[in-house]
């Protein structure tokens, strides 16, 4: 999105001004002006987030609320996870599935007692929105939480900044949400993110985002982190970027997220394009996700055609880059199955250029996600 136009002015998060107050270099992103990093750098940022705890603005996301005594069993029919299974103070990644099987945004769940509470990917929150109140907004009430902030606080000294200012949240283990108050800001903190490490998704009224914000930053550990770092991060870690890694054309079983199909629900079906996923999930999808390492330095990057070793394509990047922690070039995409083995030899097609590269294990990085 481009601000070309009135019609296409870019929004601003509540943490516009602190970020350019910290310097930050603010790009577009998702209809939002953003900050892709700050003075220190993308790699330093990266590394920042993976030794101590880096702070990210989230807040171009998409919260929503879901309120009536069927919300689960009605969420259930628009996508393949185990909602009605959820145990309240929850929470659980789930994805919008078609007709056709494609993935029509990924998103987290959480069972908060009385209502479910959603968040949802940036470029997508106009459609979801309009996707729920079609297909379940006659049996429970949608409301989008425009009134909120998202903050990620996320490395391995996250947990004890945030227990200094609310102790209880120590208790906290991977995908639990609770409601603490932090420097007198009631907040809901999910335990989870998006950089394969420990840390909270903390939903903050926008009014006291600010606040919040200056409050972790004044905390020794804690540096403010761009949206470069956040997508090197995710791409070590192994995870998903709706709109590259999986969209409308790409099924569950092929972005190898069989993990995020409930049992119960692979028994029962009653989801959008149940009937591919499920055969899938039986007899193999054509294609899969994989991890691929490219030998030297240079990256490769998304729409990268990958070749067998005779030269016959097999597949496309979706992301790549260089990852600091692993300490060269990584990437993400889709093979045919019969390529789709660990240490398989490929070649990545560069300005006509074929050069070597293997399939690997994701993540790149091992997740230290807090299981307790």
């Amino acid at each position: 999105m481009t601000a070309d136009s009135a019609s296409d002015v870019l929004l601003r998060t509540p943490l516009h001004n602190l970020h350019r107050e910290f310097g930050a270099k603010i790009v577009p992103f998702a209809g939002y002006e953003m900050p892709v990093q700050y003075p220190a750098g993308i790699i330093a940022e990266h590394q920042h987030a993976r030794a101590a705890a880096g702070l990210f603005d989230v807040s171009h996301m998409g919260q929503v609320r879901l309120d009536g005594p069927a919300a689960a069993r009605a969420l259930e029919t628009l996508v393949p996870g185990d909602i009605e299974g959820l145990p309240q103070g929850h929470t659980r990644y789930t994805l919008f599935t078609n007709e056709a099987g494609g993935i029509l945004d990924d998103l987290m769940v959480t069972n908060n007692g009385d209502h479910l509470f959603l968040v949802v990917n940036a470029a997508c929150k106009a459609a979801d929105i309009a996707h729920l109140k079609a297909g379940i907004g006659a049996r429970i009430k949608v409301t989008e939480l425009a009134d909120r902030a998202l903050l990620a606080l996320q490395g391995p000294q996250a947990a004890a900044v945030v227990a200094r200012l609310a102790p209880e949240t120590a208790r906290m283990k991977f995908m639990t949400f609770g409601r603490v108050r932090l420097g007198g800001i009631e907040c809901w903190l999910t335990r989870s993110g998006y950089t394969g490490e420990d840390g909270f998704e903390i939903s903050v009224p926008a009014a006291s985002a600010e606040r919040l914000a200056r409050l972790l930053l004044a905390e020794a550990e804690v540096k403010p982190v761009g949206l470069g770092a956040r997508d090197s991060l995710r791409l070590e870690a192994g995870l998903c970027l709706y709109g590259h890694d999986i969209d409308t054309t790409t099924t569950p079983v092929e972005a190898n997220l069989n993990w995020a199909i409930g049992k119960r629900r692979r028994a029962g079906g009653g989801f959008p394009g149940a009937t591919k996923i499920l055969n899938q999930l039986t007899e193999g999808a054509p294609r899969l996700r994989v991890g691929i390492l490219p030998e030297g330095r240079a990256p490769a990057r998304e729409h990268t055609q990958v070749t067998d070793a005779a030269g016959k394509p097999v597949g496309e990047i979706t992301s790549g880059g260089y990852g600091p922690t692993v300490g060269g070039p990584v990437a993400m995409g889709y093979v045919a199955r019969a390529a789709a083995a660990e240490g398989a030899t490929v070649n990545l097609v560069v300005r006509g250029v074929p050069r070597p590269a293997r399939i690997a294990k994701l993540p790149f990085v091992p997740h230290r996600y807090h299981r307790g």
